[in-house]
């Protein structure tokens, strides 16, 4: 899954991940589909459910400078509130791949198959050739989560891409901030659970500008 039109100063347009994104993983989006997922850091704590932690799952880190507030809350139902922490997962694993530069990172894999790995394998990839990286705030929320009895899940959520920003690696420079229509990005995913209980991002749709995330 993956922000605020992310390396658009470089005339850049991506599917969004990660993005996952975290960037935010890979989208097929509409219209402008630029986009990274994050990370919750510091004094900008996550809200967001507790993420279930098999032995193998990959650890996660990104920079210091890049933060993300989750407004996601718990549902109370075991499977909603883990997709919602497997799909903040993802967020924060294309920012990791993103800022390491590693546009095969094991990260952003183990949680996303299928046109959403490969929409955010291209995405981080264009982030490395202009060798830049996320820095700023994002934040997450307006979500919506289907589970179906089928294993299959759907999530739509907001993100505020308004504090964020690219930072270019060479002169440790960044692009200038500023709150347009364009900030806000509507996603909309579809999850499985596969077999070792991790819900998988199989599908990202992105809306930048739509109008259901506008402040």
């Amino acid at each position: 899954m993956n922000r605020p039109a992310r390396l658009a100063a470089a005339a850049l347009t991506a599917s969004a991940a990660l993005l996952l994104t975290a960037c935010g993983g890979g989208d097929s989006g509409s219209e402008e589909n630029d986009k990274v997922a994050g990370v919750d850091r510091g004094a900008e704590k996550s809200a967001s459910p507790s993420a279930p932690a098999p032995a193998d799952r990959p650890k996660i880190d990104v920079p210091s400078d890049v933060t993300y507030a989750f407004e996601w809350k718990k549902t109370g139902d075991p499977d909603k509130d883990a997709v919602l922490s497997d799909a903040e997962q993802r967020i924060r694993a294309v920012d990791m791949a993103i800022a390491e530069q590693d546009a095969l990172h094991e990260a952003y894999t183990f949680y996303s198959e299928g046109t959403a790995a490969a929409g955010s394998q291209k995405y981080v990839q264009e982030f490395i050739d202009h060798k830049a990286r996320t820095t700023g705030l994002t934040r997450f929320y307006g979500e919506t989560v289907t589970v179906d009895d089928d294993g299959t899940a759907s999530l739509v959520y907001c993100e505020d891409q308004s504090k964020a920003t690219n930072k270019y690696l060479k002169t440790g420079k960044t692009d200038a901030t500023s709150a347009t229509k364009n900030s806000y990005v509507l996603y909309a995913g579809t999850l499985r659970k596969n077999k070792d209980g991790v819900w998988v991002t199989e599908r990202l749709d992105s809306t930048r500008g739509s109008a259901k995330c506008q402040p």
